[in-house]
């Protein structure tokens, strides 16, 4: 994961690797590799027969494209990754190994020999199994995305529904399409337990499968149980070293949708991880140090209360930390973690420990996922995270402090909040046994309320808000604006659904703001391609639909007199922004080398974000190690243009801080 060490499973796949480990060579942020290196020079001949194969097979997807037939261009994706992989490595130097050349012709031979039975009616990836590679197109930026499949020989697309097993990736700094794609024609991977489909997303490269790597995860997933037969009952994480990070992640934030969860080595949280592993020493700002809470697992251990799983470490592995620290925090919860030890094993897994891994995972998936436990402990400190099994959390006192619920079963059944100010409780038809049918009463925080009552269906559904300190059954009232799920930030949030990044169509007056803003968006685009692999759509100001406005996050570059969106809702914001100056509450700047970077709900829709002067928030530092990889501003920020950006800020960040919940100015912390 976060080593770069020599593998003999590397060299096999022909991967240029560094000999050198992360440590202190990876500690200054003023010399920091870039990530992914430059690659090798492709030959003039080489490229011209790629370029020329990436040519063809496009203009062969158009012409699919043109056929408006949905059972084919549903199958486009398929085909559009072969074009994407080899495409994308020739413009962005990322052939990292003579190799790969040899791979890329592969992928475009594959690829043409699919878009020419597509165009004859027939498409034979569909219903083959062993190893198969897919796509899909992303929400985010419309990229085409690639995923692996391992698919049973078992498997019948009329047959039974099926366990899917999702299995993460560790680090891999040349972990380019060709590579991933390559590798997914060729290996099963780690695990391939009997009768189940295993998913291998690519989480958008090497991030953790953080921010729109998550969201990949969930795309990818979803595609897949469109096309094939999946059991929803038994599906699974999995993942080692960064994957084993990964799996931590999404078996806390999601513990619902998972039959079990199996972590293997990796990082759970930031601070701990980074001291130990990386010999950093840390000096956050407060809101930095906030933002842990959105990935720091040990924060959410609680949680694995609804989902079961099995951790593995080898004995001498130093990223046995994870599930240490891991084991630490579920013990504290009043819970004892399986762990299985690779018996005097380093960074891989012990032959008898996947045995025994294996007997585990496989009693689980006969057990299969409980959709409607009667008790309940969930734990969260954002509604980016809000639901779990039949309680979703709907409003919080306040983001970024511990939010928790439990559900104990008693009759009548009581729930115990902490830093909670709405709630629902939806229970689906069939599954109700918690509420009494004849009195449908529920006792949360000591209070006794009458809910509506139980129909025929056996489901049930009910709301309950906070009003004077006093619960009360019904909905949180109306409000102008108010943090909720998926609007709630903080900047990085808005780069995990559509964005279109908007363009002045005019010029700052201000000489430094001009050049800082032009180089920070020129930055941004550039890096949402070499990090999170897609391209950003960008649009003039004058170019921005109501079709944009309703569908996507805008990101607006520039002040509000360079900038005709921003200059339409400037009035609306709650940061005031003049050509003289930049004003928070009582406190002002100078606009003539200030800047201001801010989420918030876009005034012309506010179901959607509007963000000024900011890609996502982490840097070219952060990129060494995936632990690093946190939200680093908060809700807005005043930066000092009199101090250059770098690889780890923007600038100088002099004022920064959250909006409460209720998208208003809160007093800077200090």
């Amino acid at each position: 994961m976060m080593r770069r060490l020599v593998s003999a499973a590397a060299l096999c796949l022909g991967l240029a690797v560094s000999v050198s480990a992360d440590g202190p060579a990876d500690n200054v942020p003023n010399s920091v590799r870039r990530i992914p290196a430059l690659g090798i020079t492709v030959s003039d001949q080489d490229r011209q027969e790629l370029e020329t194969g990436v040519a063809d097979l496009s203009s062969a997807v158009a012409d699919l494209e043109r056929r408006r037939d949905t059972k084919i261009t549903s199958l486009v994706p398929d085909i559009k990754i072969y074009a994407k992989a080899v495409g994308d490595a020739l413009k962005h130097q990322e052939f990292f190994n003579p190799a790969e050349i040899g791979k890329a012709r592969d992928l475009l031979k594959e690829g043409k020999a699919r878009a020419d039975a597509l165009q004859s009616g027939s498409a034979p990836w569909t219903t083959q199994t062993g190893l198969v590679v897919r796509g899909y197109i992303s929400k985010i930026d419309g990229s085409v995305q690639p995923y692996g499949l391992v698919i049973p020989d078992s498997y019948s697309p009329q047959g039974p529904r099926v366990r899917l097993d999702i299995w993460f990736h560790g680090r891999g700094e040349v972990l380019s399409e060709v590579n991933f794609v390559d590798e997914h024609r060729k290996r099963a991977g780690e695990f391939t337990p009997e009768d189940t489909i295993v998913l291998h997303p690519y989480g958008r490269y090497c991030n953790a499968f953080k921010f729109a790597g998550e969201v990949d995860v969930f795309e990818a997933l979803g595609d897949v149980q469109r096309r094939y037969r999946i059991d929803d009952d038994r599906i699974s994480v999995r993942g080692f070293s960064m994957g084993g990070a990964a799996c931590w992640q999404f078996a806390v934030h999601d513990s619902d949708r998972w039959f079990a969860a199996n972590p293997g080595a990796g990082f759970a949280e930031t601070p701990r991880f980074l001291k130990v592993f990386q010999k950093e020493e840390l000096k956050p700002s407060w809101y930095e140090q906030t933002l842990w809470h959105l990935y720091d697992c040990t924060d959410y251990a609680v949680n694995l209360t609804q989902c079961p799983t099995v951790a593995y470490s080898g004995e001498l592995d130093t990223q046995k930390q994870a599930a240490d620290v891991m084991a630490e925090a579920l013990k504290a919860e009043g819970m004892e973690l399986m762990h299985v030890i690779g018996p005097k094993t380093k960074h891989s897994i012990h032959p008898d420990s996947k045995r025994e891994i294996e007997r585990r995972m496989a009693s689980l998936a006969r057990v299969g996922r409980d959709h409607a436990p009667a008790e309940i402990q969930f734990t969260t400190y954002t509604l980016k995270y809000n639901r779990m099994k039949w309680i979703t959390i709907d409003a919080l006192g306040e983001h970024w402090k511990k939010a928790s619920v439990r559900v104990i079963d008693d009759a009548p059944p009581e729930i115990e909040t902490e830093n909670v100010q709405a709630f629902t409780i939806s229970i689906e038809p069939g599954r109700q046994a918690l509420i009494d049918p004849e009195e449908a009463l529920i006792v949360v925080d000591e209070v006794e309320l009458q809910g509506p009552p139980v129909p025929t269906d056996r489901s049930w559904f009910c709301q309950f808000h906070r009003e004077g300190g006093t619960w009360k059954v019904g909905p949180l009232p109306d409000a102008p604006l108010r943090k909720r799920h998926d609007l709630q930030g903080p900047i990085d949030d808005a780069f995990m659904d559509s964005f279109v990044f908007v363009r002045p169509s005019g010029k700052s007056k201000h000489d430094a703001f001009e050049k800082w803003s032009v180089a920070e968006r020129d930055r941004a685009v550039e890096h949402w391609r070499r990090h999170f692999r897609g391209d950003a759509r960008v649009k003039d100001d004058t170019a921005i639909t109501e079709a944009d406005i309703a569908s996507s996050n805008l990101v607006l570059w520039g002040d509000p007199e360079s900038n005709a969106i921003l200059k339409r809702i400037a009035h609306k914001l709650p940061i005031s922004w003049t050509a003289e100056r930049i004003k928070v509450g009582g406190r002002e700047f100078a606009a003539d080398h200030h800047a201001l970077i801010m989420i918030y709900p876009n005034p012309l829709n506010p179901n959607r974000y509007v963000v000024l002067n900011s890609g996502f928030t982490f840097r070219d530092y952060d990129y060494l190690n995936n632990a690093r990889q946190t939200p680093k501003l908060p809700d807005w920020a005043v930066i000092d243009l009199e101090t250059p950006a770098d690889a780890r800020f923007p600038g100088k960040v002099v004022d920064a801080n959250f909006f409460s919940e209720t998208w208003e100015l809160k007093p800077t912390e200090k």
